[in-house]
């Protein structure tokens, strides 16, 4: 239940042309008291020719949890306090966290503005499959602890989004070859919405040798999907333990069918399945 007083607002930024502010955004971060940003020369570049009316007040790792008692006291004073990043939407792999979970705490609203997302954009362009996903945000810098991160997610069968240094991007993709598998597909985002915008696709292998002939690490911010892993056949037992109740309840063609389609096998081969249980007499399956 939230109480009377001031409101915190989630600000969606653009991930890089200014034309993505959306109208909300811009009369919000005009009407706020205080605005919280990762950096105050790049929150300016929001504000008109007249400037913020707002005070501007920088949030990162290393201050924002003795930030959070400040932004309480400005709510308590009533204020309008809003949360923005250097682009996208707040709190996404950026800081914002602990100033949303105080605020949540002590029942003060909290608005979301909602706008453009570097992970979410890049998903829709990417071409890979978009009704399940995983946002992993950005993988570990150093070697081992970026292939063991990526080991448990080797069977996920959803599509991956990763955010990544341009940097790191060629080191990033031959552990994923290594790890996935080179065939997997891929896709690397990079620059989105600013001049020259590039997304490369093709499998893990072909993406990583795209970027590893042009010598030098690519510039600008950079997001990489990778579509999930193909799921594992289903056992003999596992098709049986389905077939079986189906074959009480339905013809023998019916709960074959069915069968298939739950356990994603060869439809032929449960058949075979049902008819081995027929000859062997086993009431689990005949």
């Amino acid at each position: 239940m939230s109480i009377t007083s001031g409101k915190l607002f989630l600000v969606a930024t653009p991930i890089g042309n200014l034309e993505d502010l959306t109208p909300r955004a811009r009369r919000t971060l005009d009407e706020s008291d205080l605005v919280l940003c990762e950096d105050t020369r790049v929150a300016r570049r929001l504000f008109g020719a007249s400037g913020p009316r707002a005070r501007l007040r920088s949030l990162h790792e290393h201050n924002e949890q003795d930030r959070a008692a400040a932004v309480m006291e400005a709510l308590a004073a009533g204020e309008q306090v809003a949360l923005i990043s250097d682009a996208g939407t707040p709190l996404i792999s950026d800081p914002g966290y602990r100033v949303v979970s105080t605020a949540a705490e002590q029942g003060y609203t909290i608005v979301p503005v909602p706008g453009a997302c570097a992970a979410v954009a890049a998903l829709c362009a990417a071409g890979l499959p978009t009704d399940r996903f995983a946002f992993e945000g950005f993988l570990p810098a150093k070697a081992a602890a970026r292939r063991s991160r990526l080991e448990t997610l080797a069977a996920e069968s959803r599509t991956l989004i990763f955010y990544e240094s341009a940097r790191r991007l060629a080191e990033s993709l031959a552990d994923c070859a290594s790890v996935f598998g080179g065939d997997r597909p891929a896709v690397v985002a990079r620059e989105m919405t600013k001049v020259h915008e590039e997304f490369v696709r093709g499998s893990l292998d072909e993406v990583s040798a795209v970027f590893a002939a042009r010598g030098s690490a690519p510039k600008g911010e950079v997001v990489l999907l990778v579509g999930g892993a193909a799921p594992a056949p289903a056992g003999d037992d596992a098709i049986r333990a389905v077939l079986g109740p189906l074959l009480k309840e339905l013809p023998k063609s019916q709960a074959v069918r069915l069968a298939a389609r739950i356990c994603d096998a060869d439809r032929r081969y449960v058949y075979r399945l049902a008819l081995a249980g027929d000859e062997a007499g086993d009431p689990g399956v005949a």
